[in-house]
């Protein structure tokens, strides 16, 4: 895998700009990848890894870079819990870590970087040469992922019988014996217009 500086170049590159956000998204990544065993992720181990994050956030473009994990290849989930964290999971060993960043790295940037009075420059900084330790919190976990969310060809495909718009992947709803999308199911979030 490339160093830190490397990957944060990447991130930076696919993000459009270098924020705090960037660096977390970096190190949790790497940090991750270390504790489940994956060496490789865009190459030789790309099929063991899958990633569920938690917030839609600058982090995510940086998770996304390191791991080549993303929503379109299926090997990424976006659960919007609204928290700065991760899960990695190697799928050949199902051994899990979720990684939060810690909200006391924020106060301790001061620590690392007092010379930076701009509270985001001294984060941006600091965060870098931070320990793991005082960055993030790691905690062993068990993923439980259906089938219907696992990457590959969809598991079933199958059409509303209100829109003929057709569902993938065990999305569809089953109302009153029938087989629905969400937006008929009542879950639509725009409006026809």
């Amino acid at each position: 895998m490339e160093s830190f500086d490397e990957l944060l170049d990447i991130s930076t590159k696919i993000h459009g700009h270098i924020c705090a956000g960037q660096v977390i998204g970096v190190r949790m990544s790497m940090l991750g990848l270390e504790h489940i065993n994956i060496d490789d992720p865009k190459g030789a181990d790309r099929k063991k890894l899958y990633v569920l994050v938690e917030i839609d956030r600058c982090a995510t473009d940086a998770i996304q870079s390191v791991t080549g994990c993303s929503l379109g290849k299926r090997s990424m989930r976006w659960m919007d819990f609204g928290i700065m964290a991760a899960t990695f999971v190697n799928l050949e060993t199902g051994k899990a870590v979720r990684i939060t960043a810690r909200e006391e790295a924020r106060e301790l940037s001061k620590k690392y970087c007092p010379e930076i009075s701009e509270k985001y420059q001294r984060q941006l900084a600091a965060y870098r040469v931070m320990p793991e330790e005082e960055l993030f919190t790691v905690q062993e976990v068990k993923v439980s992922i259906p089938d219907c969310d696992m990457p590959g060809r969809p598991q079933r495909r199958v059409q509303c019988e209100q829109c003929n718009d057709y569902v993938q992947d065990c999305r569809d709803v089953e109302q009153e014996g029938r087989i629905l999308c969400q937006a008929c199911a009542g879950k639509r979030y725009y409006e026809v217009v």
